[in-house]
């Protein structure tokens, strides 16, 4: 609609706040102001996304309503403001103005899956983008990892180097199209391309995926570049390729993920209720555990050998539809993908020894030299790494985010009020960074171990990253209280080269910090911090901890009875020197060479026991899972972290809960003694009672310390949490005694959302001095 230039009505200005760029949010406005005939402009800037309109204010107030509820499917608004403009005249028609520049106060969207037009068009032979692997639009697509800068515009991304045709610039120039500023717009004569190479390079002749196709089922690994890095890929149901694939990546006995064309072709395998199928239908297509037919262990043996859940995916990119198209023939439209599909792939990421994962072809050629048998590339640069989220069903049905990567980040965490801005390094494991600035927190996405140069390297360049999106230099730098984490090196650093502060925080202040900051709290509130291990303040390896956290302040309550770790770290990756451990503490010490003689060192390992020779104590509660591990035979060594906890969860999980109120606990005061529930399980060897046991003992320690300092909140914080049965049982006890709950949502429990706690109690710790 068209009304005269001088004609006067009130008009107003609207700010919009959020994820307002690059989702279609513009041409959004421009159709509601059209169909109610109201004038004006919409554009975006550094501070979001705003809209100036003139219209009768019913009109105006009627735009305002349908806003949020018709808002793109991408998007998330975090604040509406409106300011009057008052009359004056008024424009003749609504437009779309160009991008404005400044400070970005607006968020960017996280990577999103294919959406169902795009998927049409995919499979559609008649259109111009009939498997073209790289088509996307306003509401779908690469987000996060193709952007360089905001405000999000193609110059500012990875596409800046692919000149549109024609047709692609009438579509992306239309406020009617889906295409309307899709950034990453693209079609087969202007966009991207696919090759299919071999390990020295060179092309292979045909189409790039029927060839990428045809390796797999051959029994051969491919390489395929994805959204945000490769994934190395085989054939899931041909255990030798899966073997070959795993002893190149040596990847040991680690769980591999799957994907499936769809829900149906996991069934099989997996059990799916309506929980597992949302789960794995949310928009991020994370990989989702899910729990295990018993058929999966015989069908897919070298998938997740040893435990109850199988992580699975669906399809994401249409790179990754086209694989499925291809192998069921390619036929016309979407109607097949309702039905169960045969093909099964791994995909699993492509960082070997550890490393971060590869992202471009060259570095991939090179550093995947050994692993894949052909290469699957593309020339769309990827300006960061992401690698697949990850999550699991809580005991009641919310989901349990255990990896934060593509369809997460950088997703910001509001924070409970505005303070300085903090770059914060994480630790050693899972690791990710934060920066915060003004009431927002972002967390990077999943970097992974520290474990080496590279892993450090792209650390840093993630922290680089961040500060360029956000246009932001940090005032402090937040690490962990260890001075050896790799971490807490560049934390020390960034600080000594920017002339800031340099706040270190204790490991288990920061994981009970992280749930506070994301559920907006202020004030006290009590934390039950359960994880592997983190350096306490008095030199010791903490694990099993009581803390009273209020801001930048915390004082430990009390702790898990400590056990003593036979041979150090060697501990954490054999759980019968734990259970050697819990043997010597119930006085049975003569059992060791009985139970264990078969290990290497048993009967030196026992006697240094005696002596009170056999390393440091810790109060960790990850030991005492390995304790209980090792002692009902469950795991004797580990291949990796927490592999024995994760198979004692799964085999509790497929036993009957015990009847009546569990025991095999002591609370004396500040220190919870789990050692009379390993001693019960010696007479009755059921990891299900070991669990109870353990949320009975833990629900009546937690009731204690809140009466004791008037608390009413608990947060659970640390990697244990990532055990949702445990999680669930504490969780239920302490809600029936009228306490609160708080538990990690936004980030994983674990070390992967440790920076958020660093950088909130850095912005606490900053405000104070």
């Amino acid at each position: 609609m068209e009304r005269p230039a001088t004609a006067t009505v009130g008009g107003e200005r609207i700010r919009v706040r959020g994820l307002v760029q690059g989702v279609g949010f513009r041409p959004t406005a421009w159709r509601l102001a059209r169909e109610e005939g109201l004038t004006g402009e919409v554009g975006n800037d550094g501070a979001g996304l705003w809209i100036r309109i003139w219209g009768p204010e019913a009109v105006r107030a009627r735009f305002r309503e349908r806003l949020p509820g018709e808002a793109p499917p991408l998007a998330r608004i975090e604040a509406m403001e409106v300011e009057p403009l008052g009359p004056g005249p008024a424009p003749a028609r609504f437009s779309i103005a160009s991008s404005g520049g400044g400070t970005a106060r607006t968020g960017v969207a996280p990577d999103a899956p294919v959406c169902p037009a795009c998927l049409a068009e995919l499979l559609d032979p008649w259109d111009r983008r009939y498997r073209y692997p790289f088509l996307n639009c306003t509401h779908c697509g690469p987000r996060y990892t193709i952007t360089n800068a905001i405000p999000y515009d193609r110059p500012s991304t990875t596409l800046a180097g692919f000149p549109l045709c024609g047709d692609c610039r009438r579509e992306y120039a239309d406020p009617g199209d889906r295409r309307f500023h899709a950034q990453p717009i693209a079609c087969p004569a202007c966009g991207p391309a696919l090759a299919l190479r071999d390990p020295d390079g060179r092309p292979e002749a045909g189409d790039p995926v029927a060839g990428a196709l045809a390796h797999i089922r051959a029994g051969r690994t491919v390489a395929v570049k994805g959204v945000g890095g490769y994934h190395l890929t085989c054939d899931a149901r041909d255990p030798g390729a899966v073997a070959r694939l795993r002893a190149r990546k040596e990847r040991g006995g680690k769980p591999l993920a799957v994907m499936a064309a769809n829900p149906a072709s996991l069934a099989r395998w997996a059990r799916l209720g309506p929980a597992e199928r949302d789960l794995l239908k949310a928009p991020a297509r994370p990989i989702a555990l899910l729990p295990k037919r018993g058929r999966a262990e015989v069908e897919l043996p070298g998938i997740a050998p040893g435990l109850a859940e199988v992580g699975a995916m669906l399809p994401y990119a249409p790179l990754h539809y086209l694989l499925f198209h291809e192998a069921a023939g390619r036929p016309a439209g979407t109607d097949w993908l309702e039905g169960p599909q045969g093909l099964l792939l791994v995909m699993t990421s492509a960082n070997p020894g550890g490393e971060p994962l590869a992202t471009e072809p060259d570095e991939a050629h090179r550093r995947l030299a050994g692993i894949a048998d052909a290469f699957l590339d593309h020339d769309r640069p990827i300006a960061v790494a992401c690698d697949d989220s990850v999550v699991r069903l809580r005991s009641d049905g919310r989901p349990l985010l255990l990896r934060r990567g593509r369809g997460h980040a950088p997703r910001a965490v509001r924070l409970p009020r505005k303070g300085p801005a903090v770059l914060a390094t994480g630790a050693w494991l899972k690791d990710t960074v934060c920066l915060t600035r003004g009431d927002e927190a972002r967390l990077s996405q999943h970097i992974g171990d520290l474990a080496n140069a590279a892993a450090v390297r792209a650390m840093e360049g993630a922290a680089a990253h961040l500060e360029a999106l956000l246009e932001t230099s940090p005032a402090a730098v937040a690490c962990d209280l260890h001075p050896d984490f790799p971490s807490s090196h560049v934390a020390h650093r960034l600080a000594e080269e920017r002339g800031i502060p340099v706040v270190p925080v204790q490991h288990h202040h920061a994981h009970i910090a992280a749930v506070a900051a994301e559920h907006r709290l202020e004030g006290p509130v009590l934390g039950l911090a359960l994880d592997g291990v983190g350096l306490g303040e008095d030199g010791a390896a903490w694990g099993g901890e009581m803390l009273l956290v209020d801001g930048a302040r915390f004082e430990r309550l009390g702790h898990l009875t400590p056990l003593p770790l036979p041979g150090g770290d060697r501990a954490a990756r054999e759980p019968w020197r734990m259970a050697a451990a819990a043997l010597h503490l119930l006085g049975r010490g003569a059992e060791i060479e009985t139970r264990f003689g078969h290990r290497e060192g048993a009967g030196v390992l026992a006697r240094m026991l005696e002596r009170g020779a056999a390393g440091p104590w810790t109060t960790s509660a990850g030991r005492w899972f390995d304790a209980a591990a090792g002692l009902l035979g469950v795991r004797e060594v580990c291949g990796y972290e927490a592999q024995a906890a994760m198979a004692l969860e799964g085999i509790a999980r497929a036993r009957p809960q015990p009847a009546g109120e569990p025991g095999g606990f002591r609370v004396a005061g500040p220190e919870l003694d789990p050692t009379p529930l390993l001693e019960a399980l010696l007479e009755e060897p059921d990891p299900a009672r070991f669990h109870a046991g353990l949320a009975a003992g833990l629900a009546e320690w937690a009731r204690w310390a809140a009466a004791a300092h008037g608390l009413t909140r608990v947060a659970l914080g640390g990697g244990c949490w990532a055990n949702t049965l445990l999680a669930g049982m504490v969780r239920r006890r302490l809600e029936a005694s009228g306490l609160t709950v708080l538990e990690a949502e936004a980030v994983p429990p674990g070390d992967g959302g440790l920076s958020l706690g660093q950088a909130w109690v850095a912005v606490q710790s900053l405000e104070e001095n």
